[in-house]
C-alpha cells in the first residue's frame, strides 16, 4: 500500500514528461517503473533522484553494470526494501546475472548480516592493519 495516490496523468507535467522521456531513452525502453511514477508528485525530487540514478547506474563507470545492480541488491536486501531488491534483481538478470549468480550474492549477504552483527554485539576494535591512518 502506497503513502499517495498514484497520478493518473503524471506526463501533463512538463518537468515529469522531460524526466519519463529521459528514462525511456537512457534504458532503451518504454516502460516506466512504479518508482518513478510515485515520485512524479514532486517534480523536484523526480529530477534529482533520476539525475543520481542516471549518473551512478546508468554512466559507465569502473564498476560493470550487473556488478552494480549486485551491490544495489545486496544494500536493498540489508535496507528491507522489498520494491528495490525486486527492481535490481530483475535489473542484474537483464544485465547477465545467473541463477548461479544470485545464489553466491545471496549467500555473501547472508554472510554478511551474520558477521556484522557479530562485530557489532561484540564490539570488536578494527585492526590497525584495516585503518589506513595507521598504516606505514
Amino acid at each position: 500500500m502506497s503513502t499517495i495516490a498514484k497520478y493518473p496523468n503524471p506526463e501533463t507535467d512538463p518537468r515529469v514528461k522531460a524526466v519519463f522521456d529521459d528514462i525511456r531513452a537512457t534504458r532503451k525502453s518504454d516502460f516506466i517503473n512504479n518508482m518513478w511514477h510515485y515520485l512524479a508528485f514532486d517534480p523536484g525530487l523526480l529530477e534529482a533522484t533520476w539525475a543520481e540514478v542516471k549518473a551512478v547506474m546508468a554512466t559507465p563507470s569502473a564498476l560493470d553494470p550487473m556488478v552494480k545492480e549486485m551491490l544495489y541488491i545486496a544494500v536493498s536486501v540489508t535496507n528491507g526494501c522489498g520494491y528495490c531488491a525486486h527492481s535490481h534483481t530483475a535489473a542484474a538478470r537483464a544485465k547477465g546475472m545467473t541463477a548461479e549468480q544470485h545464489a553466491d550474492l545471496l549467500r555473501v549477504i547472508s554472510l554478511a548480516g551474520k558477521t556484522n552483527q557479530l562485530a557489532t554485539a561484540l564490539q570488536v576494535p578494527v585492526d590497525p592493519v584495516f585503518d589506513a591512518d595507521h598504516r606505514p
